[in-house]
């Protein structure tokens, strides 16, 4: 078997699958994985040095699902892609639909894909750093930054699959000309108001900043999250389904959701209303449907 490592890179694997599949080496017989599990289990069968006799033609529909779905991390990540693309340069254009059984994985990937895209649209929270953006110890940090520029808002964020240069360009529009950064364990972004600039390698300095970004209105937030928030409409399995857990830790609300939700489930959610509204006297309003037996009597 042929141990291939693309360095989780679209492109180089795209060049390796082409130059196997112009030797028809089929799929069982190559595997992509990291560098050192290469070294671990590679065998002594090589690969191709120069380009085989067979050309492949395929729609350019395909190459676009195969780049998005080569964001997914998980396991075959780039081992399905091949298999899929072996079967289309084949003939056989089934493996692109979501009733094959192959590209039914496929398109579960396009979807968790486009899903966590989602996410970081709705759930990065960007923090303005403070007006006195050239104070010393930030002027350290941004320094370590080695931009041209000192962004003016900053984001922390943990995704799941590797989307962020593709899905933070969201932001270019929605933020208009001001100077932004977004960094994550793995990778980073950084937007100085007329390019993007992508790091695969998150500097730490980037990370450094935006995990450590106090945000000046962060209490008032907090307080407007609380107020708005309606026990009365709360349903947990639902809620999280559109607001995963693994993203309340780095949401400036995340700590009070546990609260809201007890609170929730031991009387809030019986009366619809805050303690301090529910304490307090007041008249007793009928139901309608009290009413109207009161009426029929």
């Amino acid at each position: 078997m042929i141990i291939l490592d693309c360095d989780d890179r679209f492109d180089t694997w795209r060049q390796q699958a082409r130059w196997l599949l112009s030797h028809q080496i089929d799929p069982d017989q190559v595997s992509w994985s990291l560098r050192e599990d290469a070294d671990l289990f590679s065998t002594d069968q090589q690969y191709p040095d120069t380009p085989g006799p067979f050309q492949a033609r395929v729609p350019m529909a395909l190459l676009d699902l195969l780049q998005n779905a080569g964001q997914y991390c998980g396991e075959q990540r780039w081992s399905l892609l091949y298999e899929v693309l072996w079967r289309v340069s084949h003939g056989d254009r089934t493996a692109m639909l979501a009733g094959d059984k192959l590209g039914s994985e496929l398109h579960r990937r396009l979807k968790r894909v486009s899903r966590e895209a989602h996410h970081l649209h709705a759930f990065l929270r960007f923090v303005a750093l403070p007006g006195a953006a050239h104070g010393k110890d930030l002027a350290v940090k941004a320094a370590l930054l080695e931009t041209h520029k000192l962004p003016e808002f900053v984001a922390w964020h943990e995704p799941a699959h590797d989307i962020l240069l593709t899905a933070s360009e969201h932001f270019i529009g929605r933020m208009g000309r001001h100077c932004w950064m977004i960094a994550t364990p793995k990778d980073g972004v950084f937007y100085d108001g007329e390019r993007l600039i992508y790091q695969r390698q998150c500097p730490e300095a980037w990370k450094t900043l935006a995990r450590n970004a106090e945000d000046p209105h962060g209490e008032l937030w907090l307080t407007y999250y609380s107020h708005i928030f309606n026990p009365a409409r709360l349903n947990p399995k639902v809620m999280q389904g559109h607001l995963p857990a693994r993203f309340w830790k780095n949401l400036p609300e995340g700590p009070l959701i546990p609260a809201l939700i007890s609170e929730a489930r031991t009387g809030k959610q019986r009366d619809g209303q805050a303690r301090q509204i529910a304490e307090r006297r007041g008249k007793v309003i009928r139901q309608p449907t009290e009413m109207k037996a009161t009426q029929n009597l």
